[in-house]
């Protein structure tokens, strides 16, 4: 029998040793973060209306920069290069943190329609709509550092420890509400209707339906396919995951500067209950895989059941949006 030389031998150890620790470190990056609590209250036990949602809006950016691997998506090395589900769990986060950074320059810190724009509030929004992906000239994570400066300066300015001068101002009203909570609901819709097309063939085309003189630019099937390719299960789900972690700090600080509004409307139950079913949609996932097992067969199907808590979620936003119409 032929011996192996030595040299081979130490390079087959080495690689198994240095692929046993990349295994270890993205097993590690790949776990999600845990929920925090929403700070209501700034220094000196003051509330200020619009705090939480400002403070709660940074830590969620800070949380994509500086949980365990730091941001992953353009991430051009191992172990980070190969992972995939924490990109897409970051994308959700990040979507999420787009809407919000642009409800509250449009929204929020405006009175109306003729309202200046805060400064600071348009840098957020540019620098966290930058490429995500982007890592050399500039990389990402500068990009979102600015922004996440940028919201920090406007939520000094609303909380009062900064005193540069210039006002900052926030309006917790319900049609402001409405807006943000109308970007919400499309979200849900989508990724709802994604994640149950993992057991889908085709769908009846209802992209005209309800209008008699409606048009449309193409030629439109009657049956449209939507089955969800197997190597995009996971990655769905993670989106999801991400979107849902994202939302709850965002609805939960929305329970504190808009108590007044969501009290007046007695809505506070249609958002415990939407938070409700955020958090249940974020229990511990015991599976090392995303199954994809049939309606009823022996397997679950990770993607139809966090389907069903954002559909329940979204169902519970609608009825919000509607409480929050009547005067």
């Amino acid at each position: 029998m032929l011996k192996r030389p030595k040299w081979l031998r130490i390079v087959l150890i080495v690689l198994l040793v240095v692929f046993l620790v990349l295994s270890a470190i993205g097993i590690y990056w790949s776990r999600t973060p845990k929920v925090f609590w929403v700070n209501e209250y700034v220094q000196g036990n003051q509330q200020v209306v619009g705090y939480s949602t400002t403070d709660t809006l940074v830590r969620v950016a800070g949380t994509l920069l500086d949980k365990p691997g730091g941001y992953l998506t353009n991430d051009m090395l191992p172990p980070g290069v190969v992972l995939d589900n924490m990109p897409n769990w970051e994308h959700g986060v990040l979507t999420q943190v787009q809407d919000l950074s642009r409800i509250l320059r449009k929204e929020y810190s405006r009175s109306q329609s003729q309202s200046k724009e805060d400064p600071d509030l348009v840098i957020a929004q540019e620098k966290f709509f930058s490429e995500s992906d982007s890592w050399l000239f500039p990389p990402t994570e500068r990009r979102y550092r600015e922004g996440i400066d940028a919201i920090v300066r406007y939520r000094d300015r609303l909380s009062g420890v900064s005193t540069d001068g210039t006002d900052a101002h926030f309006y917790a009203r319900a049609d402001n509400l409405r807006e943000w909570l109308a970007e919400v609901e499309t979200r849900l819709g989508s990724l709802t209707r994604r994640l149950g097309d993992s057991v889908a063939n085709t769908r009846i085309n209802e992209n005209l339906a309800g209008d008699p003189s409606a048009a449309s630019a193409r030629n439109e099937p009657d049956n449209v396919n939507v089955r969800t390719s197997w190597f995009e299960i996971d990655d769905i789900f993670f989106e999801a995951r991400g979107t849902a972690w994202a939302l709850l700090h965002f609805l939960r600080a929305a329970q504190f500067d808009f108590a007044t509004v969501l009290e007046d409307k007695n809505a506070e139950a249609s958002v415990r209950q939407i938070i409700r079913e955020l958090e249940a949609s974020l229990a511990p996932l015991r599976s090392p895989i995303i199954l994809n097992g049939g309606g009823y067969g022996l397997t679950a199907n990770h993607s139809l059941v966090m389907a069903n808590y954002l559909a329940r979620a979204n169902a519970a936003v609608i009825n919000l949006r509607e409480l929050l119409d009547q005067g």
